[in-house]
């Protein structure tokens, strides 16, 4: 099962017992906020979940793939970092599901 914006916004919808539009107002506002936090340089933890944090990767030299033999100056970058948190873990643990494989293009 994937679950993309307007998915997880019926899902929620079902559980909280609102309605779909107010639940994709929910989902809308919660990524806002987790966006505009690590934006400041702050971060969003849920307690049993995990925490939503920005770190930033420190610039290098590269190879420019389509000539190896001319090195590329790659700058620093600020990329979003997600660590789960214990009591995800142990339910994905003890699902006994295989994660799901896709190709990520």
């Amino acid at each position: 099962m994937h679950l993309n914006k307007v998915a997880l916004a019926e899902e929620i919808a079902k559980k909280a017992g609102v309605s779909k539009k107010e639940a994709g107002d929910m989902v809308a506002a919660f990524t806002d906020v987790v966006t505009g936090t690590l934006k400041a340089g702050g971060s969003v933890s849920i307690a049993g979940f995990g925490q939503f944090s920005a770190k930033t990767r420190a610039g290098r030299v590269g190879v420019n793939p389509q000539n190896p033999s001319q090195k590329i100056n790659i700058p620093p970058v600020t990329v979003p970092k997600f660590k789960s948190g214990l009591a995800l873990k142990k339910a994905l643990k003890s699902s006994g599901v295989a994660p799901a494989t896709e190709a990520v293009a």
